[in-house]
């Protein structure tokens, strides 16, 4: 399966979202309750945003994560209550690989933990997000094919398994950026038609 990136808790925390899967591993005696996917994939577009039929995506960049500060990454359900993985206590493996960010969590240390897992197991909850930020200049903008590529994140602050997918969180967080695009689009539209009208209006004279 897959996994989400999803919406912005704040203004500088960006969330995307995938698909999560659960298995269990026996090592030894005790079994190892692994949730595991990838939290992004590389060169990978995705629509966050949508405005009079166009479509804005985003891309996270090969090496986005490189310098990115993964000490102290947390995995929760829906980014808040009991921390049930972490990468400071190595429950919670983060590594980036040809594909993207893959993760790998360890729920078998608390009841909530082996509750989640079952579920995930179960299909009841089948989505991830992780939380970020994008570092100072650590992106760019297409605007011919509408497409915002992230170059680099300077922090990941928690993966979350979650129960409805942030779609309008995401939209909500990619908004303060496409917007300005799409009015600098417009206005440069405008200012286009108004040179035009110009050059109309001389051939007259």
């Amino acid at each position: 399966m897959t996994m989400i990136l999803g919406a912005g808790m704040t203004t500088d925390r960006l969330i995307r979202t995938f698909d999560v899967e659960a298995r269990t591993l026996v090592e030894g005696a005790e079994p190892a309750y692994i949730a595991d996917g990838y939290a992004a994939k590389h060169n990978s577009p995705t629509v966050l945003f949508e405005h009079a039929g166009q479509k804005y995506k985003e891309v996270i960049d090969a090496r986005a994560f490189d310098g990115a500060d993964m000490s102290d990454v947390i995995f929760q359900y829906d980014h808040k209550g009991k921390v049930m993985a972490r990468t400071k206590n190595n429950t919670l493996k983060l590594a980036v690989d040809n594909i993207g960010l893959k993760i790998e969590a360890n729920l078998g240390g608390t009841a909530e933990g082996r509750t989640l897992h079952q579920e995930i197991h179960d299909g009841y909850v089948d989505k991830m997000s992780f939380r970020f930020k994008v570092a100072p200049g650590g992106e760019k903008y297409d605007q011919a094919t509408r497409t915002r590529t992230i170059t680099k994140i300077e922090k990941v602050y928690d993966v979350s398994a979650v129960s409805i997918p942030a779609y309008d969180d995401t939209n909500i967080s990619a908004r303060s950026f496409f917007e300005a695009e799409i009015e600098r689009e417009t206005q440069a539209a405008l200012d286009a038609e108004q040179r035009q009208r110009l050059l109309l209006f001389l051939d007259t004279i």
